[in-house]
């Protein structure tokens, strides 16, 4: 699996390129299809960095990112 950069995966933000890609765990998902995500936000959540510390209070579990393409590892 290809590996990206915190600073490549800024980029994925909605905003600067089209994708909009998210990072949990160390795997980049790609969630520019979802309607949740649209331009790069969701709920307080920003797209384009690693949401892994910020999702240990969410309401729901990391099973919510099967339903995503993953895009590569974050290194």
């Amino acid at each position: 699996m290809r590996t990206y950069s915190r600073s490549q995966l800024a980029l994925r933000n909605g905003q600067d390129k089209p994708e909009i890609w998210v990072a949990y765990k160390a795997t980049i998902y790609d969630v520019s299809e979802s309607r949740l995500w649209r331009d790069g936000k969701h709920y307080e959540h920003w797209a384009g960095q690693d949401l892994t510390e910020e999702l240990e209070d969410a309401p729901h579990t990391d099973a919510v990112f099967e339903k995503f393409e993953q895009i590569g590892q974050l290194v």
